[in-house]
């Protein structure tokens, strides 16, 4: 197989059944591996170092061996590369300038962070990279691969090839979204910024609460917080409601005083500033006056 003819796809546009690696079998790589198992391809191996990583593998693909990675890549047509972003980089142009990559070979890695320039190194010995990121939290079980479906997957891939990445993560149950190289690193932020802060906003959330001596705290937050993503996913800023949106310095200025007393100082900060980002956006959108807006800003720098 050459450069010039990639990985081919089957008369009904799907990608001829590959023989995949999984190397690293951390919460993304087994279920995606699980899930291209399911799609008919073949798990040829898994690389696995630590005790829960290996438990994993032999969980979700107990019939792949786990392997040395260069016996992995000798073995398979398509690996994909479910690492952390810092050893990415370092990992693959080793495994190039030792010999291990072939011609042909379809290099897929999961990275947010990074398009098709960190495996720059495979291209001179005739191999494919392909970035493939599914815009999902992971728990590293086999609930995951339900949940892949409809999930988004952020995928940057030379023309060529573009349609076989698009393919397997249709084959998943996922929809591929085209991201183009230089757009990676802002791509990435968005989704950690949506996903990671949601997840300290909730907690703080049920912090405060806790604080406050009030229980049922996922049953206060759960609708609410549903509700809201929804209504901001299809409305962006005009879904924007509550104190600062409204205007109402006074309330915001009782927040701010209850939450000088809590323990945690960390919950008056976030406060703090996601009112301030909010406030300024509310006046954006024309639900407050700037005047208001001033009113806001200097009652939150203080």
């Amino acid at each position: 197989m050459s450069v010039d003819e990639p990985l081919t796809t089957g008369a009904i546009g799907r990608p001829n059944r590959l023989g995949i690696g999984i190397i690293g079998a951390g919460r993304v790589g087994a279920v995606l591996g699980l899930a291209l198992q399911q799609a008919g391809h073949t798990i040829t191996a898994v690389h696995a170092v630590s005790e829960a990583s290996v438990a994993r593998a032999e969980a979700l693909l107990p019939d792949a061996p786990i392997l040395d990675i260069p016996d992995i890549l000798r073995r398979s047509e398509a690996v994909i590369f479910a690492v952390p972003d810092d050893v990415l980089e370092e990992l693959v142009s080793g495994l190039a300038a030792a010999g291990h990559i072939q011609t042909g070979h379809l290099l897929v890695h999961t990275s947010g962070r990074y398009g098709t320039q960190v495996l720059h190194s495979v291209r001179e010995h005739g191999a494919i990279p392909v970035a493939i990121h599914p815009a999902m939290t992971f728990t590293g079980t086999s609930l995951d691969v339900d949940r892949l479906h409809n999930t988004a997957f952020g995928i940057t891939a030379d023309a060529v090839v573009a349609p076989i990445a698009e393919a397997l993560v249709v084959e998943m149950g996922g929809i591929p979204v085209t991201i183009p190289e230089a757009a990676r690193p802002v791509y990435h932020a968005a989704m950690a910024h949506a996903s990671n802060h949601l997840v300290t906003i909730t907690a703080q959330a049920q912090a405060m609460l806790t604080a406050a001596g009030i229980d049922q705290a996922p049953k206060l937050l759960g609708n609410l917080m549903s509700a809201s993503l929804e209504n901001a996913l299809t409305n962006g800023d005009q879904a924007l409601t509550g104190p600062v949106s409204r205007g109402d310095s006074g309330t915001v200025a009782q927040h701010l005083e209850s939450l000088k007393t809590l323990e945690d100082p960390d919950l008056y900060e976030t406060y703090r500033a996601m009112a301030q980002a909010t406030a300024r956006r509310a006046h954006s959108a024309g639900f407050i006056t700037a005047a208001k807006l001033e009113e806001l800003l200097e009652l939150l720098d203080a």
